[in-house]
């Protein structure tokens, strides 16, 4: 079985976002929360998201909580935020490892599925 991770790059800055809450959750039976974790200061997650028996083929949400933590970091965002909450959907079709980052800004965000 393979397993989910994720990490996030704060892009204004150049430097990991430490700090940032990551919730996860399942789609495919109602939204469904299944865990939340914290980035650490190199921007990932201390353990997978998902590994083993729990991970598995379905439709999946990251929820990354970006607001607080530009506005925290020192950078002049507006208040409310451009970008507060990024909800990322994908959906798993097979058994392999799905890393899937979040290169953000207060103004922009991209991910991509790496492995």
């Amino acid at each position: 079985m393979g397993r989910l991770t994720t990490h996030v790059l704060d892009t204004a800055q150049g430097k990991p976002g430490s700090g940032i809450a990551v919730e996860l959750y399942s789609l495919d039976s109602g939204r469904r929360h299944i865990k939340t974790l914290v980035c650490n200061n190199d921007g990932r997650t201390d353990e997978p998201l998902l590994d083993g028996d729990l991970f598995s083929a379905g439709t999946w949400e990251l929820v990354f909580a970006v607001g607080e933590y530009f506005s925290k970091s020192g950078i002049e965002v507006p208040d409310p935020p451009f970008l507060d909450i990024i909800a990322l959907r994908f959906t798993v079709a097979d058994g392999q490892n799905y890393h899937v980052p979040l290169l953000v800004s207060p103004w922009s965000y991209s991910t991509y599925r790496g492995s």
